[in-house]
């Protein structure tokens, strides 16, 4: 397991649009989701144990936010050739299991996030009404090896100021988790390796 954090991607940034093949049929496109006052873009995979770690809570945060109207998506874009339990069969099996209550894609060519710029699972990214960077960091300070309850309370914090169309919050603090696979070679420059 190689640790790795967010990459923390400049507040304001616009959502870079995607069309992803989602889990249970169909497409998911970033233009069918623009009348939700928020989007939640969440990188994840299947075997990651940080994202195992918190999957029953972002499971029942994506069923207390969709009575807001918040659109969420989850995304796996690591290598299913050098990682198969992330290939988009594990994928059907892995969101019926966890139960996720939003489309859950695959980005086959990890373009999506080389775009967005994400680096670890699980990683977040919230967009307010207007589809701008409003928060990238953390779920919570819970991980696999400390003894800290699982809240969301970083991303539940987040989000309540966005759909109250308040300022982001200030504090913003890196997620942590896995570094996403990439297929060898395809690493971006900005990826930092580990060795």
């Amino acid at each position: 397991m190689v640790s790795q954090s967010s990459t923390m991607v400049p507040l304001g940034t616009p959502a870079p649009d995607f069309s992803l093949p989602e889990v249970g049929g169909g497409t998911v496109r970033l233009q069918d989701l623009a009348a939700a006052p928020a989007l939640l873009v969440v990188f994840l995979c299947n075997h990651c144990p940080y994202v195992r770690h918190i999957r029953s809570a972002l499971a029942q945060f994506g069923r207390d936010y969709a009575v807001q109207g918040l659109a969420m998506v989850g995304i796996s874009s690591n290598d299913p050739e050098r990682y198969p339990d992330d290939g988009f069969a594990a994928m059907k099996l892995e969101k019926s299991s966890a139960g996720y209550p939003f489309p859950y894609c695959f980005d086959a060519d990890q373009a999506l996030a080389k775009a967005y710029r994400a680096a670890c699972t699980p990683d977040f990214f919230l967009f307010d009404r207007g589809r701008r960077l409003y928060y990238r960091g953390q779920f919570d300070d819970s991980l696999p090896r400390n003894a800290l309850p699982v809240t969301g309370r970083d991303l539940r914090t987040a989000l309540d100021r966005c759909l109250a169309n308040d300022p982001p919050p200030v504090d913003q603090r890196p997620s942590m988790g896995c570094n996403i696979k990439w297929k060898p070679g395809a690493e971006p420059p900005w990826f930092p390796v580990a060795r």
